[in-house]
């Protein structure tokens, strides 16, 4: 979820890094894009090469890891894109698996 404090878009959620290949689909238009990071809200994306897209926008993401999931574009600037999920329970639960079988955080090696 995004809240403005004057006029800057701020992250309620925290956010994995992650590195995911997916298919950005939007209206007659598709674009390869890598997920760079992933919450249980949101993804932010490069794409690959320059689609027509807005915010407000409802695009499709498939993927093998994380299935087809819609969403509304937040924002779209210099080949990336902030998509907020429309959170349904299928949705969620692609997600949760994402972070279950295929997600493992880095931990940092202490005392070296």
């Amino acid at each position: 979820m995004l809240q403005n404090i004057k006029d800057m878009p701020v992250r309620t959620n925290d956010r994995s890094k992650v590195r995911i290949f997916v298919t950005v689909k939007v209206m007659h238009e598709k674009s390869r894009a890598r997920v760079v990071d992933l919450s249980p809200t949101g993804m932010a994306l490069d794409i690959e090469k320059p689609i027509r897209i807005m915010p407000g926008q409802i695009v499709t993401i498939e993927s093998e890891e994380l299935g087809q999931l819609t969403g509304t574009v937040r924002w779209y600037n210099n080949g990336r894109l902030g998509l907020q999920y429309k959170l349904n329970t299928n949705a969620l639960a692609q997600i949760s698996s994402y972070f279950r079988f295929f997600h493992q955080e880095v931990k940092p090696v202490m005392g070296r």
